[in-house]
């Protein structure tokens, strides 16, 4: 591992910091936890609980049961240590994890690479950073996500970090509305999820999920692309779009846009689809967000908006998950003239380090490009989940999604078909976890940066074990 990162990129050589990092016992200890964690680390293959720890961790779920006031959807506890996509839980169990946290695991579990940030990161003064108080680190982070936004030409300069994705959309909302005031209404489309805040569960399209809650945002939905019928599709939200930039003039803040919809059912745009859309709102100055907090990372670009080629439309963009560290970027154009934007807590000090930690390793793993890993494991997953359908079709249609995002429809897609094979899945070893609705789906977020074709097909081999 090396000791040294660019989260320091140009700090004298003569600060007290810099000697600490380069001391000797840094990395000496670096690289004897390194070789503990794949010494412990290197037996791990998928398999069942041993009975020993059965009823020891039956009670962990259920003090976890008691404090959360409702049972976890599954019964995931970890035990702290994984190798690469595999994690062993506390009951002794290991899992083949291709759904990584809902996307946050970029890089597996007990990466020596995020493990070796993470003790970079420990040595800094301040657990947390803010706006008042920020290390080199958070510099180095935004400019880092600017360049991979505008390497094809958008008009992104400038970023916030922030912790959490639901945070990142709201500041995005923020910034919408404020550049656009004193329209106040928001065009989404529908099956749009864009987080659980007050702001993002009146955006997000799922009616149980404001249950109780005022509408703080008034939001009309278009319908998204249809797979089935692209052009129709297409032309239908075009003209309902017109229908309500005439029924609302002047008061739309923003077009809240999901390049891939994420939680609806990883359902893909296009340029066409987007570009006809955008165009128009373009023209009556409606400000544009897409939220990327799920889509980051698993195209043949950074952006699912570069891989649509829809630069030219950005003016707002969050990102979050597999970045650690969450973020939203805007043009100068939407740069805010009033003081809107400030947060006690920007991130954890970690999270910055190992959100730039997976950002290289994005790069180094050569994710990107038409025949980068991005697109080589995704062709391989589809072409094995495509398979599966052909021997297995009243169990599994599919397979769907785009990049690394990977989806197929259990059963009849009914809520609780989905639910019993992904539960089914997870009794084998193989996790994923549901998205969408008529139908249900179980999606996949392999990790990034280290997902070879041997994990897929291992992935593969369980889930037709689970069916």
């Amino acid at each position: 591992m090396n000791q040294n990162n660019d989260r320091t990129t140009k700090l004298d050589d003569a600060l007290q910091s810099s000697k600490l990092r380069n001391d000797p016992r840094v990395a000496q200890a670096k690289q004897l936890l390194a070789d503990a964690v794949t010494e412990h680390a290197s037996s791990l293959q998928v398999g069942p609980a041993p009975d020993n720890l059965k009823d020891s961790f039956a009670d962990w779920i259920d003090r976890l049961t008691a404090v959360r006031g409702a049972p976890p959807i599954w019964p995931y506890l970890s035990s702290g240590i994984g190798r690469g996509p595999y994690v062993e839980l506390a009951d002794g169990s290991v899992k083949l994890d291709f759904i990584g946290g809902i996307g946050v695991h970029g890089a597996g579990h007990s990466d020596l690479g995020m493990l070796n940030a993470s003790i970079d990161a420990a040595l800094e003064d301040t657990i947390m950073q803010g706006n008042l108080q920020q290390n080199p680190a958070s510099v180095v982070m935004m400019e880092k996500l600017l360049a991979l936004a505008t390497e094809s030409e958008s008009a992104l300069k400038h970023c916030l970090l922030t912790t959490s994705g639901a945070m990142a959309n709201e500041n995005a909302l923020k910034i919408a509305m404020h550049a656009a005031a004193p329209a106040d209404r928001v065009i989404a489309f529908r099956n749009a999820f864009a987080g659980r805040s007050l702001a993002m569960a009146a955006i997000t399209d799922r009616p149980a999920y404001r249950q109780g809650l005022p509408l703080s945002v008034a939001v009309d939905y278009l319908p998204f692309r249809d797979l089935t019928d692209p052009e129709g599709s297409q032309k239908l939200a075009v003209k309902e779009l017109h229908q309500l930039l005439q029924r609302h003039p002047g008061r739309y803040a923003a077009l809240w846009a999901e390049p891939i919809a994420g939680e609806g059912g990883y359902y893909p745009g296009s340029h066409e689809f987007f570009a006809a859309l955008c165009q128009p709102l373009r023209d009556h100055g409606v400000p544009i967000i897409f939220d990327e907090v799920q889509s980051f990372s698993r195209t043949t670009r950074p952006f699912a908006f570069q891989h649509y080629e829809l630069d030219q439309f950005a003016d707002i963009v969050t990102i979050g998950k597999v970045t650690q560290v969450c973020a939203t970027l805007y043009s100068e154009k939407m740069k805010p003239t009033g003081p809107i934007l400030s947060q006690t807590f920007t991130g954890s000090t970690g999270s910055i380090a190992t959100g730039i930690e997976m950002l290289n390793r994005l790069e180094s793993h050569q994710c990107f490009g038409t025949d980068g890993a991005n697109a080589a494991n995704s062709q391989h997953f589809q072409a094995g989940l495509a398979a599966l359908s052909e021997r297995h079709p009243d169990k599994i249609s599919g397979p769907f999604g785009e990049g690394m995002m990977v989806v197929f429809t259990p059963g009849d897609g009914s809520f609780d078909d989905t639910k019993a094979c992904m539960m089914r899945m997870f009794d084998v070893g193989l996790l994923g976890f549901v998205c969408g609705g008529s139908p249900t789906r179980i999606r996949f977020l392999p990790p990034p940066a280290i997902t070879t074709k041997e994990h897929i097909d291992h992935a593969l081999a369980l889930l037709e074990q689970a069916i």
